[in-house]
């Protein structure tokens, strides 16, 4: 926690603002007793209604003030909290996006949304209540004891109630606490495989409607979310106990206490209205303490959102950028080199020993099998992972001595997925170029071979689009992906399977329309059909993370077995 209090340094006003206000209702709340002590041994005993009708406007006056008091913290601790989460979730998110995918693939996006959400809450409130109540609450239970000590100084066998009383509440209540955190962590820890668990449901509820799976999908949802529940009734009942003991043990008190203090007003060490303020600070006692208790609870809860949030926000992202550069006098503007790539946690390597080059303009087919490392491959080039051995070289400079940022300014990426976000077709393909103009945008959607359907709709650009494009086809939502690689007009193009639910004709056009750009980019084409490919300046063939073959289509299909098998495969031998 003490790592993610730097996000309160612009609200330190607000943060001393609000315990100090709390503190003046507090000294208020003590003072009340003694008014009614004054009350009832003037006012009431010598029949003085003047005295009383004087005493109550004080009281009123007090409430009123006291109200202002508390309204006045209880509106600067709500900025202070609320500011206070803003700044760490847009911190924590800005960490999220430095992170490697390599980082996020460990620690999943269910993880993650957790710690942007129910986390970053449950700080929030934690951050709330500690500003009103963290000062509040212990000084009015000792300013209460004080004051009772002082009141009661001529009858020792009232307060020693209080000395009593105390030290058991406390070890009640700390006892309880002790017992709860744990709980708690395990219980928030639960709570992210639910979250993964709606996740993976929402993204899939196509496929689970289609192959018939809601009700074993309900039930694994249920079986976690059962798992959670019962470790949050777990930690709930040990905090139950905290109420019902703390009322027994202050109740026994609250009797012994008017047992001896009648004994100390019949001998006349004390008055009744002493008697009956010893009452009500025994009662402001118990509910600060249990308030304090609460608040541990609460803390308690925050401290184990605060720790999870701060191993994300204290990870180091693994894409250091190293001084390192390797320039030859032969400078292809892509180069693998001995490149061997292995994800994290995964028993062997995707890659192993890759050589490729790819000059300037030139254009490059990748093809194999499924799990051949294609994907893999190309995904090295932005460094979105980092090499295990080799190097990737693009312009004769390893992409490890790059900023990752600058890399990706000169690289247009179209993956396999074609994502789209909710908003309209500007909005999206904006992502790849921010201050891209509409002739721009129509530019790139003509190359995507989509530019027409986008004009003849009645809103053109500012067409709707639903989140991941769902109102759309595969293929216009993977048109709509390639458009917003080719707005940037980048250095490198990378097309990752973006054919795959186009037609023949369509996908000749787009590859005919991305060969004739005027800025002449690097292109990386990855395909499993070698009719999207064969017209490559150059096609390597990937088979079990190793290159095989890299030539032309005519020299693989005639020297390169497993080329020629896919080839035949579909159906069309070296003719294809």
């Amino acid at each position: 926690m003490k790592d993610l209090l730097k996000y309160l340094k612009k609200y330190t006003g607000e943060a001393i603002i609000a315990p100090l206000f709390k503190l003046f209702e507090a000294l208020l709340e003590l003072a009340v007793p003694i008014v009614v002590a004054g009350i009832i041994d003037q006012g009431i005993a010598n029949g003085d209604n003047a005295y009383i009708v004087r005493m109550c406007l004080l009281l009123l006056l007090m409430g009123a003030v006291g109200l202002a008091f508390s309204l006045t913290a209880q509106y600067f601790s709500a900025k202070a909290a609320c500011g206070f989460s803003a700044e760490l979730r847009s911190a924590l998110f800005g960490k999220i996006q430095s992170l490697s995918y390599s980082q996020l693939d460990r620690k999943g996006s269910a993880t993650l949304i957790t710690r942007m959400t129910g986390d970053v809450n449950q700080v929030q409130t934690g951050v709330n209540l500690t500003l009103r109540l963290l000062l509040r609450s212990p000084f009015v239970a000792f300013g209460a004891m004080a004051f009772a000590f002082v009141v009661g100084k001529n009858a020792p066998r009232a307060t020693v109630t209080f000395a009593v009383v105390i030290p058991v509440l406390l070890a009640v209540i700390f006892v309880i606490l002790l017992a709860g955190i744990p709980i708690y962590g395990k219980a928030q820890g639960k709570l992210d495989t639910v979250t993964g668990k709606l996740r993976s449901n929402l993204d899939g509820a196509r496929v689970i409607r289609a192959f018939r799976l809601e009700e074993s999908e309900s039930e694994e949802f249920s079986r976690r979310a059962l798992l959670q529940k019962r470790f949050q009734l777990i930690a709930g009942r040990i905090s139950g106990l905290l109420n019902p003991l703390t009322y027994v043990i202050v109740n026994v008190a609250i009797i012994i206490l008017l047992k001896n203090g009648a004994a100390e007003v019949n001998s006349g060490a004390i008055t009744r209205g002493e008697l009956v303020a010893l009452y009500n600070y025994m009662t402001q006692i118990l509910v600060e303490l249990i308030k304090m208790a609460n608040l541990i609870i609460t803390i308690t809860k925050a401290l184990a959102c605060a720790k999870r949030i701060s191993s994300v926000m204290n990870e180091s992202s693994d894409m250091t950028v190293e001084k390192r550069y390797d320039v030859d006098d032969f400078r292809p503007f892509v180069s693998f080199k001995g490149v061997s790539f292995a994800y994290s946690g995964a028993s062997g390597e995707v890659l192993s020993e890759v050589d490729l080059d790819a000059e300037r303009g030139e254009l490059v087919g990748i093809i194999g099998g499924t799990g051949s490392g294609k994907s893999s491959l190309v995904s090295l080039i932005p460094r979105f992972y980092d090499v295990k051995e080799g190097s990737v070289v693009v312009d004769g400079v390893d992409v490890r001595a790059l900023e990752p940022n600058e890399l990706r300014k000169r690289i247009g990426f179209a993956s396999q997925h074609a994502v789209l976000f909710s908003g309209t077709i500007r909005d999206n393909i904006k992502w790849g170029k921010d201050d891209a103009s509409d002739d721009e945008i129509y530019a790139a959607l003509s190359t995507a071979q989509i530019g027409e359907l986008v004009s003849q709709k009645e809103n053109g650009l500012d067409s709707k689009i639903e989140q991941g494009g769902r109102n759309l086809s595969g293929g216009q939502r993977q048109r709509l992906n390639v458009a917003r690689a080719l707005v940037r007009r980048p250095e490198i193009l990378i097309l990752d399977d973006t054919s795959s639910a186009l037609d023949r004709v369509t996908d000749a056009a787009l590859r005919r329309a991305v060969r004739e750009l005027d800025y002449s980019p690097t292109v990386f084409i990855v395909s499993q059909r070698v009719e999207s490919i064969k017209d490559c300046d150059k096609i390597a063939v990937l088979d079990g993370g190793r290159i095989v073959g890299v030539g032309s289509h005519d020299e693989l299909y005639s020297d390169c077995e497993i080329y020629r098998e896919i080839c035949d495969s579909q159906k069309g031998g070296s003719t294809i």
